[in-house]
């Protein structure tokens, strides 16, 4: 009977989501289906609404519309182009040095915003049409913005490892975010290295210049941005507030950098922002309510025990585990959101890591990191999509430029997958 459920379960998810109906209805009615074969009474339609209330029941949640605020008003209040002009001071005068600057753009942006759609929309629009004018290949200028923009997805402050401490039943949100720095700063350096040999192949020329008293302008114009990863995860690290609270301070930062410093939001802006904020909170939270009943459903029919015994069953080297839970990760990050995907899928492959002897902290930059991936393939890619639009390209036409960009972000994956130091030497340093 056991096998019969999962079986519901399963397929009743994959002919919803291949039918076309959104994601967290596919999950929501799957879960519903299977309680109805499970339990046999109508009580179990209750059932599944507590469990989603009981999953939306969490203070650390209310991160996350809050850093959707802060990430909303960084993206419409300037913050993109002075973080742009403060990458070419960095690295603008190295070899491709524009390739070089969108990859550090997108890597302080999205780890001042969090998010990597916003990366995407805010540095490539910005930086598309510079480096097409500069001569560089269009579809590759694309495949740059978009591998780049996953790395605000693991460099703090982050959403996704919010969620994660959620779904794993309590990881320390201060170290996950102190885990993801040096993983975040190995993809953009990979990334640079692609970007590198691709620009020396084509000849492109250094088009960066600035005199010092420029660059230290340029600075300066950039430091108060740049100040607000130091206050939100200073003060986090510090014990001076919680992640919550942190993500509080976020907005109001963001809020007095973008209409008062800077003067890039007006008033009449702001509902505007706050309606769209509002409608992102609204998928993320009901994403994360219909995954928790998912990921109670599957808890009530044993599947995480199952998957960890079958699992075991095959090897119990931990390098031929951690290779199959990728190989599974990178399959499900292609057609299923990051959110949904880490809200039902730690619960199942978090036992067997602990088992195998892995650090929760460690599995969960991983996992993200792996996810990631998915964000930038298709057919379902949220990333690729953005990207692709913001450079007025078809799909079609970036896949080319992408394959070596994926390739640099797998090597990332194993790097981090198989030296746990990369992820946990900070964590560390500051006592988790």
């Amino acid at each position: 009977m056991e096998i019969l459920e999962v079986l519901i379960l399963v397929l009743t998810f994959l002919i919803l989501l291949s039918a076309g109906v959104p994601i967290s209805f596919s999950i929501g009615i799957s879960s519903l289906v299977t309680m109805l074969v499970s339990i046999n009474t109508l009580p179990s339609l209750t059932t599944v609404a507590q469990r989603m209330a009981t999953g939306l029941d969490s203070f650390a949640l209310l991160a996350i519309p809050f850093f959707i605020l802060a990430g909303q008003l960084m993206n419409s209040g300037g913050i993109a182009r002075r973080l742009i002009d403060f990458a070419k001071v960095l690295v603008g005068k190295l070899p491709g040095g524009l390739a070089f600057v969108n990859i550090m753009a997108a890597m302080l942006f999205g780890a001042i915003s969090g998010s990597a759609v916003a990366a995407a929309s805010a540095i490539g629009g910005f930086m598309t049409p510079v480096m097409e004018k500069e001569g560089y290949n269009k579809p590759f200028s694309a495949a740059v913005n978009i591998t780049s923009a996953t790395t605000g997805l693991i460099i703090p402050p982050s959403n996704i490892l919010i969620v994660y401490s959620l779904a794993s039943g309590g990881v320390s949100i201060a170290a996950l975010f102190l885990a993801g720095y040096i993983p975040g700063i190995v993809i953009g350096l990979s990334l640079m290295i692609v970007a590198g040999v691709y620009a020396k192949r084509n000849n492109y020329k250094v088009t960066v210049d600035f005199t010092i008293g420029e660059a230290f302008k340029k600075f300066l114009d950039a430091l108060p941005s740049l100040l607000l990863i130091i206050i939100v995860i200073g003060g986090i690290v510090a014990g001076y507030f919680t992640a919550t609270e942190a993500s509080a301070v976020a907005v109001l930062y963001a809020f007095v950098l973008s209409v008062v410093v800077y003067r890039e939001i007006k008033w009449k802006d702001l509902p505007s922002i706050l309606l769209h904020s509002s409608s992102t909170t609204a998928i993320v939270m009901l994403l994360v309510g219909t995954s928790m009943a998912m990921s109670w459903v599957m808890a009530y029919e044993n599947i995480p025990q199952n998957v960890a015994q079958v699992l075991l069953a095959l090897s119990e080297n931990k390098i031929v585990i951690l290779v199959i839970i990728n190989l599974i990760l990178l399959f499900i990050g292609t057609f299923m959101d990051m959110t949904p995907a880490v809200l039902i899928f730690t619960p199942i492959f978090l036992p067997v890591a602990i088992q195998m002897g892995i650090d929760p902290i460690h599995f969960g930059i991983m996992m993200v990191m792996n996810l990631s991936i998915g964000l930038c393939t298709p057919p379902v890619g949220s990333v690729l999509f953005v990207g692709c639009s913001v450079a007025e390209l078809p799909i079609t036409k970036v896949i080319k430029p992408l394959i070596p960009m994926f390739i640099a972000m797998i090597i990332s994956l194993l790097l981090v997958t198989y030296i746990p130091e990369l992820s946990m030497m900070i964590p560390k340093f500051f006592g988790y």
